[in-house]
């Protein structure tokens, strides 16, 4: 038997599927799995029959065979024989889990191997710590600058140490609820320690050699120190260690004013701090589209937050507890002076100490761990997937690769991965969120398209809540109106974003948004009206009139 998969157009709902799927098993196509949303079909054919065959099937269904690939068959992997696991999964986070639990599912004896905390970066110092902190800043915010004339409201000083108090005991429940009560829930065995690879079927744990059949990295990243002179010296902070300070600094620095340093910089800045965002490039955001980057600049400027960008960082001085930054900007010098110092320059994959070269794993230029299109690495039975590879750093995208780790490392299937509709938010107020393609992006791409962006002062949602500072952007293809990226600042951003991502992923067009019903005085409102905007003034309309 061969194995293929054939791109297919035509096909617009599940009726489909099955009509597709009756026209290759009347071939005698076999193990049938054919998507509409895709676009394709995958199935296998007996050796004797042409896989042209199969195209004649779906023309004369019709519909319009494209691009047929034959499929590599995966080695076929027999559990609970020789060796002591079938699956070894080193690292405890979101991919981890989600291939750990899918493993088992399958009839897998695994192995989870963790050398600190369980649970990754995403319970224990990333998304839950810090989005916890951040609502809390809000809070405070919205207490020292209520826009509502007759509602008086004040905030007074925050004590830091109560605060981050209650946010580990958060982590700490999360942490018990989705990850170590479900170790024993499905059964398979965390093993604490270092590994490192010992050769291809084999790694060492603190001494201690186990085998498995396959092996899964998910290992994760951790923050990246940028190389500048006497920042070594200097007894700075990081994205992890910024999120147990006891105490509230009067100033705060940060380097670096990607997502991690915009969040956490305003977080202390809505908590009372005084702070300065620092970074070498002249335009914030600047893989987004410049309304998506201008409006975002706007925001934190009218907040009182200090940016300086252009920045040539010529070194890093600490005098007491006073941290001394040295920039060049527009042929002038600055120093920057605070109590503390955050350095937010991007993530690091975690692959030094697993000794990859012994069993022929290759890696990046960054240290990643570099995969192919099923989460194999250089070596076939090892696969790897999450923050190590260097893809989307979000904890969902992880664990959506672990599953798929699993399903072709220990159901022999062939999955590939698809990360062309990965939705983004950037937790600051108002939030950033993103999905498919920038206007750059589809041009480089060679499509003509059509864009609309909509002032947040249109949406009377944010009219209502009297913060109008953002935007909504939406891109579309020129021929066929199909919507491609769709790119939010907003309150809320992050809630609209998850129906944006629903349009990009299945092709729905600027019409069919346009003629959805919207609940009116929401900011998902907003993505209707930016859909409007496409050829109509929406100022002129009246309230809800499409």
């Amino acid at each position: 038997m061969k194995t293929y998969k054939i791109d297919i157009q035509g096909m617009t709902c599940t009726g489909c599927e099955e009509h597709v799927a009756e026209a290759l098993k009347n071939i005698g196509a076999q193990n049938i799995d054919v998507s509409y949303q895709r676009g394709e079909a995958w199935f296998e054919l007996p050796n004797d029959i042409d896989v042209e065959s199969a195209k004649r099937a779906i023309d004369e269904a019709n519909y319009q065979p494209g691009k047929v690939e034959e499929v590599e068959a995966q080695e076929t992997v027999v559990l609970g024989e020789e060796g002591d696991y079938d699956f070894i999964i080193i690292g405890s986070g979101g991919a981890a889990f989600s291939a750990a639990i899918k493993a088992v599912e399958y009839g897998a004896k695994v192995a989870m191997i963790e050398r600190g905390t369980v649970g990754g970066t995403c319970v224990n110092i990333g998304c839950v710590p810090s989005k916890t902190l951040l609502r809390a800043g809000e809070m405070n915010r919205m207490a020292k600058t209520n826009p509502f004339m007759g509602v008086h409201t004040f905030a007074t000083d925050v004590e830091l140490a109560a605060l981050v108090k209650q946010k580990n005991e958060l982590v700490s429940e999360l942490r018990k609820q989705k990850y170590i009560d479900l170790i024993s829930e499905y059964g398979f065995e965390l093993i604490k320690g270092e590994a490192k690879f010992v050769n291809e079927k084999m790694i060492e744990v603190d001494g201690k050699r186990l085998t498995a059949k396959r092996f899964l990295i998910a290992a994760g990243a951790a923050p990246s120190i940028p190389n500048i002179p006497g920042l070594d010296e200097v007894d700075y902070l990081t994205s992890t260690t910024i999120l147990e300070l006891k105490e509230l600094p009067k100033r705060l620095t940060v380097i670096g004013s990607g997502y991690v340093g915009m969040e956490l910089g305003q977080l202390f800045h809505n908590l009372g701090s005084e702070v300065t965002l620092m970074q070498r490039g002249n335009r914030l955001l600047k893989e987004y589209d410049p309304e998506i980057s201008d409006v975002v600049t706007q925001m934190l400027i009218e907040q009182g937050i200090q940016l300086v960008t252009g920045a040539t960082f010529e070194r890093v001085e600490q005098q007491g507890e006073i941290k001394k930054v040295y920039v060049e900007v527009d042929g002038k010098k600055k120093v920057i002076e605070s109590e503390q110092l955050l350095i937010a320059t991007g993530r690091k994959p975690n692959t030094e100490s697993l000794n990859l070269q012994a069993a022929h794993v290759e890696v990046g230029s960054r240290g990643e761990v570099v995969i192919d299109e099923y989460l194999r690495t250089t070596n076939p039975r090892i696969y790897a997937a999450g923050d190590v590879t260097m893809g989307p750093q979000f904890v969902y995208a992880a664990a959506y690769q672990g599953g798929i780790a699993a399903d072709n490392a220990i159901g022999g299937m062939n999955r590939k991965l698809n990360l062309e509709v990965v939705p983004a938010v950037t937790f600051t107020t108002p939030s950033i969120a993103t999905v498919g393609l920038t206007e750059q992006q589809a041009k480089e791409k060679g499509i003509q398209v059509k864009t609309a962006v909509l002032p947040l002062n249109a949406v009377p949602r944010a009219i209502v809540n009297r913060e109008t500072t953002g935007v909504f952007k939406l891109i579309a293809d020129e021929k066929t109106l199909k919507v491609l990226g769709v790119h939010v600042v907003a309150e809320n951003a992050g809630d609209v974003i998850y129906a944006a991502t629903l349009a990009v992923k299945f092709g729905l067009t600027v019409e069919e948004l346009q003629e959805t019903m919207a609940p009116y005085l929401t900011m998902a409102e907003g993505l209707k009206l930016v859909a409007l905007t496409v050829d109509k003034d929406v100022s002129k309309l009246s309230c809800c009139a499409g």
